[in-house]
């Protein structure tokens, strides 16, 4: 393994990480409350700091303030949201690779794998990787020359997630680059620049991958809607398997599937950014 001469930085070393964690703290005392209400005093002492800055923290960081942000996460808006995606999905899907929103367009180039390339095991890429803060806590970055190849979420250690990615790419070589991850993290949550992905996986994970990416920002679809769009309806829980299967996050939006429901299933980085995600996406586009 061949390293750059700039380290990576430790995870709770980043003041954006430190007020994700925060926010997560709160959202995840907002979703388990919210029956009750919870008032802003109550979500202050859960996270430890003042209602004042509680009340600061949040709505810079979502935007909204507390309260409001607590709308967005119920079931009833999930299943609101559903119903109004059914023809904003299609309407997206026709347009082609990139989801668009009222306030902000990220242009996404997807490229994916040949299949002689996938059955080589990308033994003639180079992966450069490293941690950047991003709004929704430090995140391991992937990027080949052929774009971003990976962006996964701290759900467990560094360790645990290097370890799986080389497992995902068991030929390839990968270089310590902590700029390279900073500079991808900019594009995408700081100046939202056009970016280049490249995608690796079965043939049935492209068609599932490339359809989130036709989701609109601060949609959210259903599984069955998906399959319909790639095959048939029939083909749901497949799809759920492919969603899964994602390791772009946040880029390739599985985020934004959810089932009929309105219910949230398992999120590979978490529930509670999961939650994040789709209420700040909201939130934004309201």
């Amino acid at each position: 393994m061949l390293k750059d001469a700039t380290p990576l930085p430790k995870q709770k070393d980043s003041d954006a990480a430190r007020d994700y964690v925060r926010v997560e703290r709160a959202i995840d005392y907002l979703v388990s409350h919210r029956e009750s209400q919870p008032s802003l005093d109550a979500v202050a002492d859960h996270v430890g700091l003042s209602a004042f800055h509680t009340q600061r923290l949040f709505t810079r960081w979502a935007g909204v303030s507390p309260k409001r942000f607590l709308s967005y996460l119920t079931v009833e808006h999930a299943k609101q949201r559903l119903e109004e995606s059914a023809s904003v999905f299609d309407a997206a899907f026709d347009a082609g690779l990139s989801g668009s929103s009222r306030l902000h367009d990220l242009m996404v180039s997807a490229e994916a794998m040949t299949p002689g390339e996938y059955k080589a095991q990308g033994s003639d890429i180079t992966i450069r990787y490293g941690v950047a803060p991003t709004p929704y806590g430090d995140a391991l970055f992937l990027v080949s020359d052929r774009g971003l190849c990976g962006l996964e979420f701290f759900s467990s250690g560094l360790d645990t997630l290097l370890a799986d990615a080389k497992s995902r790419w068991p030929l390839s070589q990968f270089v310590e680059a902590h700029a390279t991850a900073a500079e991808a993290a900019q594009r995408i949550f700081g100046s939202r620049d056009s970016i280049s992905i490249l995608m690796k996986g079965t043939s049935w994970q492209l068609q599932v991958w490339s359809a989130l990416l036709r989701i609109p920002e601060g949609s959210i679809v259903s599984y069955g809607q998906i399959a319909d769009a790639v095959c048939t309806r029939k083909a749901s829980r497949a799809v759920g398997t492919a969603v899964a299967a994602n390791h772009i996050g946040y880029i390739v939006p599985c985020h934004r599937v959810l089932r009929a429901t309105g219910l949230f299933k398992r999120y590979r980085w978490g529930a509670p950014r999961r939650w994040a995600m789709l209420a700040r996406e909201a939130a934004v586009d309201d």
